[in-house]
């Protein structure tokens, strides 16, 4: 098998930021893309982490810190982008026209660059140029409010939906869909990415079920959302959490009978609502009676939609996820392999971060001989 990934030969620039940007350049690396993220002189950016080297979002790049502010520093990235097929950067709208890194003239060196914008709001409207985090971006999607038990306020979903799903994943889907396009027409384009309409995107399936008449409770009061006794998580008798996702007939009728409720009438309605609170009143009181461990040896073999939820420090644990080699420990920092994959192509094992990583070379590469180098690093230009 090759150890290539699918987007090997692909040059990509990432201009240092934090959450989304950074998770992007990540998956872009993940699957064979060369990656330059271009760090700030004398830090990182890449998210709320206090060392750099444990970050695994900042996995599998080359680095190179520059002043940006400085022309000097911008000329490298001016430079380098007549080398790359894409390039990533996510600061509010107009900071990269103000450095000289705008798309205009980029595009105009590279015609073929592919430039990627990551900001919450989009590049125009009159939200554009206002701060704002995950929270506030899928609040105005309408993806919030539909997030919480019945009767609480909205639950934040960590930072999933807005920086990492709506954000990082959908500029990813963007910046290889007009990647392939340049392949083909040697044209690039400008990607507004926008995370509000990011986590719009992945509602589409909500949007649906509204339109079917399927999605006209409030929060916490549908199938999917933990209104349905169905589909939610129960305690069990150790303090531990299970996870029920039985909504086909088939392994609603087979979740009866193995927790011992197929005479009970109130089971036989299984989209009333009106019985709802009843039935997940009798589960939770049965879930109740057995620990974690007991439900999975009781219930993984049956076809009900069963897993136990488990912490951050079990899932690697698991016996499925050992044997899908699904996570993996570099340098001490256990993290995610790289998914989806591949029929013909070995998972490449993650590189941890390092300053200025392959930045000597990459600027021999652009033309700037040992002392050139040499000055920019005394003026502060470049270096870490």
């Amino acid at each position: 098998m090759s150890s290539q990934g699918p987007l090997t030969g692909l040059r990509i620039i990432e201009i240092a930021g934090i959450g989304p940007g950074p998770f992007c350049g990540m998956m872009l690396a993940d699957h064979g893309a060369e990656v330059i993220r271009i760090d700030r002189p004398g830090g990182v950016q890449a998210g709320m982490h206090a060392d750099s080297r444990r970050d695994v979002m900042l996995r599998s790049r080359k680095t190179i810190s520059i002043d940006l502010k400085n022309n000097d520093g911008a000329e490298i990235v001016r430079t380098l982008a007549t080398t790359a097929d894409g390039l990533i950067e996510g600061f509010r709208p107009g900071v990269m026209e103000r450095l000289g890194l705008g798309p205009a003239v980029l595009t105009a060196a590279n015609p073929r660059l592919v430039y990627g914008r990551m900001t919450g709001w989009g590049q125009d409207g009159p939200y554009a140029r206002a701060p704002g985090h995950d929270i506030n971006y899928i609040a105005l999607a309408g993806a919030l409010d539909a997030i919480g038990r019945a009767g609480a306020k909205p639950t934040p979903p960590l930072n999933l939906v807005g920086d990492y799903g709506g954000g990082g994943l959908v500029l990813a889907f963007g910046m290889v869909s007009a990647m392939l396009a340049a392949k083909t027409t040697g044209k690039g384009r400008v990607v507004d990415c926008a995370m509000s309409e990011g986590a719009s995107i992945l509602m589409a399936g909500i949007w649906s079920m509204k339109a079917n008449g399927l999605w006209d409770g409030g929060r916490g009061q549908n199938v999917l959302d933990s209104g349905a006794p169905f589909y939610d998580t129960y305690e069990t008798a150790d303090g531990k959490y299970i996870a029920l996702g039985s909504i086909e007939a088939k392994f609603y009728q087979r979740l009866r009978e193995v927790l011992g409720f197929t005479d009970d009438a109130e089971f036989d309605r299984q989209f009333d609502r009106a019985v709802w609170p009843s039935l997940a009143e009798k589960l939770a009181g049965r879930i109740k009676t057995r620990t974690r461990a007991e439900w999975c040896a009781k219930l993984e073999a049956e076809e009900v939609c069963f897993a136990p939820v488990l912490t951050a420090d079990e899932a690697p644990h698991h016996a499925h996820n050992a044997a899908r080699k699904a996570f993996v420990t570099i340098e001490g920092v256990t993290q995610p392999t790289p998914a989806p994959r591949y029929s013909d192509t070995e998972v490449r094992p993650p590189v941890m971060w390092r300053p200025e990583n392959g930045a000597e070379a990459l600027l021999e590469e652009l033309g700037y001989d040992q002392k050139q180098r040499a000055a920019l690093r005394a003026k502060g230009i470049i270096g870490a």
